[in-house]
């Protein structure tokens, strides 16, 4: 998405169905003026109109992004790195701020610290959660331990969101695609603030499918999923907290980015490209799986995974269950993988 031109067209036989090489490249946003052959003066006030009409444009355009905040475990599972890169690529949002739970917060904000020097976008606010104890392997750790972009002094995480909260009450989407340490923190802090959130995506749970169901080969039944799973009590809170929910569960998102789309993306040889590299070389392992790339997709085209409104109950264990009652989230269920790697490889390679 580009903000809107206007364009003055120095002919009087343009109409719209006009489809000749003179036409080509406009966009669908831009405005169009025809300027006929009246002389200079005429063609100068028409350019006059068309910088006033464009002025205005790009005020809407820019009044009408939305604005997220990210919360995410990035550093172990490569998959966190490649959502934060649609995010930073997507002229739709304005990220208010990236906020880091689970584990080692601090070093997981480093990593982020960097990734978003790295890419162009220092000046978004990174913010470090409650640390945690956990044995995880954060396999991305020394990434955020070199460069120039590591900043020492944070807000609290939770804070942060909340102030944001009250400073832009029901415009902000809240995307959590990790452990929901500073959700339920949130919460606990001023549930009435946290309902004025405009909408919270997340990437969690498992409702009809486990790990290892893609579709095509046999069912793995719903099991326990990992962000779930490593903060109950929080999704609890959420799941009934009253916001407009939106899950993006293991259902729709083992997502498998394979050898010729690894290959495509790490050779486009751009700033967050090359990151994402990196990244996926520290990781060390063969294939990632973007989970939670699809709860970023979602917010920018949420036909690429058609929700369902359900009631879902969290249990002790950490299982996402159908239960009867009034449904507490929009939920999807399926998703086109390939629809899904269309929109994000022509988005994150884009130079």
């Amino acid at each position: 998405m580009e903000p809107p031109r206007c364009v003055v067209v120095d002919t009087p036989a343009f109409h719209q169905e006009d489809t000749g090489d003179r036409f080509r490249g406009l966009y669908d946003s831009d405005i169009v003026i025809r300027s006929g052959e009246d002389g200079f003066m005429h063609r100068f006030w028409l350019l006059v109109v068309c910088l006033v009409l464009t002025l205005g444009s790009v005020a809407g355009w820019a009044q009408a992004r939305e604005k997220i905040i990210i919360d995410t475990d990035i550093g172990d599972d490569v998959d966190d790195a490649f959502a934060l890169a649609l995010a930073v690529k997507s002229p739709e949002f304005e990220i208010l701020g990236v906020s880091t739970a689970f584990g080692d917060t601090e070093a997981r904000a480093r990593i982020t610290d960097r990734f978003l020097g790295e890419v162009g976008k220092p000046e978004i606010p990174v913010l470090a959660g409650r640390p945690t104890s956990t044995k995880n392997p954060m396999s991305q750790r020394k990434y955020g331990e070199v460069g120039h972009f590591t900043n020492n002094q944070r807000a609290d995480a939770v804070d942060f969101m909340l102030d944001q909260i009250r400073r832009y009450p029901e415009k902000i989407t809240l995307i959590a695609i990790g452990p929901l340490m500073n959700v339920g923190a949130a919460i606990d802090r001023d549930a009435a603030t946290f309902r004025k959130l405009k909408r919270v995506v997340i990437m969690g749970g498992s409702v009809r499918k486990g790990y290892g169901d893609y579709g095509y080969n046999e069912h793995m039944p719903p099991m326990p999923e990992w962000n779930i799973t490593n903060d109950v009590t929080s999704a609890q809170k959420l799941f009934t907290s009253g916001v407009p929910l939106f899950v993006m569960p293991l259902d729709s998102t083992q997502l498998k980015l394979d050898e010729v789309k690894r290959a495509f993306l790490f050779t486009r040889g751009t700033k967050v490209t090359d990151q994402l590299t990196i990244l996926y070389h520290m990781w060390a392992q063969e294939t990632p799986t973007l989970f939670d790339p699809m709860a970023v997709a979602f917010a920018l085209k949420p036909e690429l995974c058609p929700v369902t409104p359900l009631h879902i109950l969290v249990d002790e264990k950490g299982s996402t269950r159908e239960g009867p009652g009034t449904p507490n989230a929009e939920v999807c269920l399926q998703s086109n993988p390939e629809d899904f790697f269309q929109f994000y490889l022509r988005r994150v390679a884009e130079k």
